[in-house]
């Protein structure tokens, strides 16, 4: 399974979730076993984690992982374009890369 590029916006103050549907051969992937992951980046190989993902897969047989951050999360970082990808892993520990792109955190103007 390749991963996809998709890129997104996050708004920082702003509380962040995303359902995402993995499908395999055009049809929901069972993720019964597995646990999901994801992080963002400035760039690809900064030691550095800007945010990590709270990623639940919210429906095993309906193959959905939701992504989420607090509003209090997002306000902590710093507007800019990001690196991020999201990982599956499963019960016997084979590491999948679902999707990958940029993420842009636009700047809050209430606080």
């Amino acid at each position: 399974m390749a991963a996809g590029n998709y890129n997104f916006t996050l708004e920082q103050g702003s509380t962040f979730s995303r359902v995402i549907t993995v499908q395999q051969n055009n049809a929901a992937m069972d993720l019964s076993g597995y646990s999901a992951r994801s992080q963002m980046r400035s760039t690809h190989d900064s030691g550095t984690i800007a945010l990590s993902f709270t990623a639940s897969i919210t429906d095993e047989s309906a193959g959905q992982i939701t992504l989420s951050a607090s509003a209090t999360t997002t306000a902590s970082i710093e507007e800019g374009i990001y690196v991020y990808d999201l990982e599956i892993e499963s019960a016997g520990g084979v590491v999948t890369r679902l999707m990958q792109g940029q993420i842009t955190v636009t700047p809050e103007v209430t606080r």
